[in-house]
C-alpha cells in the first residue's frame, strides 16, 4: 500500500527518536487532545437541541450536520499529506495543530453568539422568552460556525495524535504515546459533558443573557467559553513542551518526489481491488452498524429533552425542554463510564466467543436498547397524544430514572463498536494492508452518516413522531446488522499482536473515542484477530 500521507508513518521514528521524553513530559505535551475532545464533547451533546432553538424544524435538523461526513472523509488525508511534508520552523505537527485549535476557538464562539449576531443581522427584535419563529441571520451564521468546527476539528486531532507518534517512537513503545492520547480524550469527554449538563452559567456569568439570548442559549455560551479556555491553555502547554525539528527539505523530495495530495485518493480507490473478498463483508456488516447507532448519536439528547420531559426547544416550554437536554449530557456521561468498564472485558470476550458473535450480541443489546427507548418515548407521551403532553412540565420520575439506565447501557455496545471493527478489518486483510483496511473501514462509517442525515429529516416528517422514527429505524438496522454479522463475517478468536504502523491516525473521530483503544495501548498490544481455519 502507498503510505504517503501516513501521519505515523515508520519515518517518524528517525525524526523523532533523537529527544528523549520522560512520560510525566510525554503525558503533558498531549494535553491539546483533552481540549479538542472536550469541544467535541460540547458538540455532541449541545448543538442539535440548539439548532432547533434558532428555529430550524426538527425534521430538518439533520441536515445542518451534513458536514461531518464531508470532512471526515477529505480532511485527515490532506491535512497528513501537508503535515508530513511541513518544513515549517516549529515542526510539522505544531502549525497544523495551531491553525486548528484556534479555527475550533473562532468557530465555538461564533456558534455561541450566533443568536446575537443575527438579532444585530436583521433577525426578530421580540425578546427570546416570546419569540418562536425562524432566525434566518443566526441560523447562518450558526451553519458557517459549525462547518469550520468540524473542519477544524478533524484537522487538529489528526496531527496531535501524529505528534505523540512522533514524540514516543524513539524512547518508548509506540502504543504508549496512543494510550496518553486516548487518556486525554476520555478526560476531555467526560469534563465536556460535564460543562454541557450544567444549567448555572447563567447564573454566574449573567452578562451572557441577552434579548436575543435567554438562559439556555447563554448556558451554551458559557459551557463554549470555557472550551476557547481549555484549548488555548492545553495547546499552550502542547506547544512549549513538545519541541519538534524542522523537517528538511531534501528529505521531503526524496520520500515523495514530486507526486501531488490528490494522488493519494485516486491511489486509495485503485487499491480497493486488493482487498481480500471478506473484507467487502466486513464493510457491509460495519457500515449496517453505524446506521443503526447514528440516530441514538444525533438525536439522544433531544430525545431526552422532548419525550420524556415534554419540552420544547421555542416557546412556554423551554427551560423544561433543556432540563432534560442537560439530563441527556448525564447520560452521555454514564454511557462513557459504561464504555470503560465494559472495554475492558472485549478483548477476553472475543477470545472466548469469536469477534463475530461478540459483534452480533452487541448489536442484540442495541436492539434491546432502541426498542426500549422507542416504547419508553411513546408511553412517556401517550403516542404523542398533544392534548395529554400539553399541561406536563417535567419527567416521570420512574420514566427519567429508566431513561438515564438506558443512556448507561448504551455504552455496553458502544465499546464493540469502537474496537471488534478495527480489530477484525485488521486482521482480514493481509499484513501489508493493514492501512488500507482501517481507511476503507473510515468509508464505511462516514456513508451510513451521510444517508442517515440525508434521510432522517423526510422520514420524521413523514410520521410526525418525533425521535421515534429514526429510534425506530436504529432498531431494524440493530437487528438485522446482529443477524448479518452471523451470516457474513469470518469465524475469529483474539490474539495478540503489535499495532499496525499508521492504522491509528485513520480511524475515524468518533471511533477514537473508544477507552478500548487506551486500554489496549496501556498494555502495549492491541488485541487483533486471527482467522480460525
Amino acid at each position: 500500500m502507498d503510505r504517503e500521507g501516513d501521519l505515523s508513518f515508520p519515518n517518524n521514528v528517525v525524526y523523532a527518536a533523537k529527544q528523549v521524553y520522560s512520560l510525566g513530559r510525554l503525558f503533558f505535551a498531549c494535553m491539546v487532545a483533552g481540549g479538542i475532545q472536550y469541544a467535541w464533547a460540547l458538540q455532541l451533546s449541545l448543538l442539535s437541541p440548539y439548532t432547533q432553538s434558532l428555529g430550524i424544524p426538527h425534521h430538518h435538523v439533520s441536515l445542518t450536520l451534513v458536514c461531518g461526513p464531508i470532512a471526515g472523509f477529505v480532511v485527515p488525508p490532506i491535512v497528513g499529506y501537508y503535515s508530513d511534508r511541513c518544513t515549517a520552523m516549529m515542526g510539522r505537527r505544531r502549525p497544523f495543530i495551531v491553525a486548528g485549535c484556534l479555527i475550533i476557538c473562532l468557530s465555538v464562539m461564533l456558534i455561541g453568539f450566533s443568536a446575537d449576531i443575527g438579532r444585530l443581522l436583521g433577525d426578530t427584535k421580540e425578546h427570546c422568552t416570546t419569540s418562536t419563529g425562524a432566525r434566518w441571520a443566526a441560523t447562518a451564521v450558526y451553519i458557517v460556525g459549525f462547518w469550520f468546527l468540524n473542519f477544524a476539528n478533524n484537522a487538529a486531532q489528526g496531527p496531535a495524535r501524529a505528534l505523540m507518534a512522533d514524540l514516543s517512537a524513539g524512547n518508548y513503545m509506540p502504543s504508549v504515546g496512543q494510550a496518553i492520547f486516548c487518556g486525554w480524550m476520555a478526560i476531555g469527554n467526560v469534563l465536556g459533558y460535564m460543562a454541557g449538563a450544567d444549567g448555572e452559567w447563567h447564573v454566574w456569568l449573567p452578562w451572557l443573557k441577552t434579548a436575543a439570548c435567554c438562559e439556555a442559549c447563554a448556558n451554551l455560551k458559557g459551557a463554549f467559553l470555557t472550551a476557547v479556555i481549555v484549548i488555548i491553555i492545553s495547546t499552550s502547554i502542547t506547544m512549549y513542551i513538545a519541541e519538534e525539528k524542522q523537517l528538511d527539505n531534501a528529505d521531503v523530495e526524496a520520500s515523495s518526489g514530486r507526486r501531488g495530495c490528490i494522488c493519494r485518493f485516486g491511489d486509495f480507490f485503485k487499491s480497493l481491488k486488493n482487498l481480500p473478498p471478506s473484507m467487502f463483508k466486513v464493510l457491509a456488516v460495519t457500515a449496517v452498524t453505524w446506521l443503526a447507532w447514528f440516530p441514538f448519536i444525533q438525536y439522544g439528547t433531544d430525545w431526552m429533552g422532548r419525550e420524556i420531559y415534554h419540552g420544547e426547544p421555542q416557546g412556554p416550554k423551554v427551560a423544561v425542554y433543556y432540563a432534560g437536554v442537560r439530563e441527556g449530557a448525564v447520560g452521555l456521561l454514564l454511557s462513557s463510564m459504561c464504555l470503560l468498564a465494559a472495554s475492558f472485558n472485549t478483548p477476553h470476550l472475543c477470545g472466548r466467543l469469536t469477534s463475530r458473535v461478540v459483534w452480533s450480541l452487541s448489536n442484540f443489546i442495541l436492539f434491546g436498547i432502541m426498542t426500549a427507548m422507542v416504547i419508553l418515548g411513546l408511553v412517556s407521551t401517550k403516542g404523542y397524544n398533544a392534548s395529554f403532553t400539553a399541561g406536563l412540565t417535567g419527567p416521570d420520575p420512574k420514566l427519567r430514572v429508566i431513561a438515564l439506565s438506558l443512556f448507561a447501557l448504551i455504552g455496553i455496545p458502544q465499546a464493540v463498536l469502537f474496537s471488534v471493527p478495527w480489530a477484525v478489518a485488521s486482521k482480514v486483510a493481509d499484513d501489508g494492508g493493514h492501512c488500507l483496511a482501517i481507511g476503507v473501514l473510515n468509508i464505511a462509517i462516514v456513508v451510513p452518516q451521510l444517508i442517515i442525515v440525508l434521510t432522517a429529516g423526510p422520514i420524521e416528517k413523514a410520521f410526525g413522531k418525533g425521535n421515534t422514527p429514526a429510534f425506530g429505524i436504529g432498531c431494524a438496522f440493530a437487528f438485522i446488522c446482529a443477524v448479518l454479522a452471523l451470516i457474513l463475517l469470518p469465524k475469529t478468536r483474539g490474539t495478540r499482536g503489535p499495532w499496525p504502523p499508521g492504522s491509528a491516525d485513520m480511524v475515524h473521530p468518533q471511533a477514537r473515542e473508544g477507552p478500548w483503544m487506551q486500554t489496549c495501548s496501556q498494555a502495549k498490544w492491541v488485541i487483533y484477530e486471527q482467522l480460525e481455519d
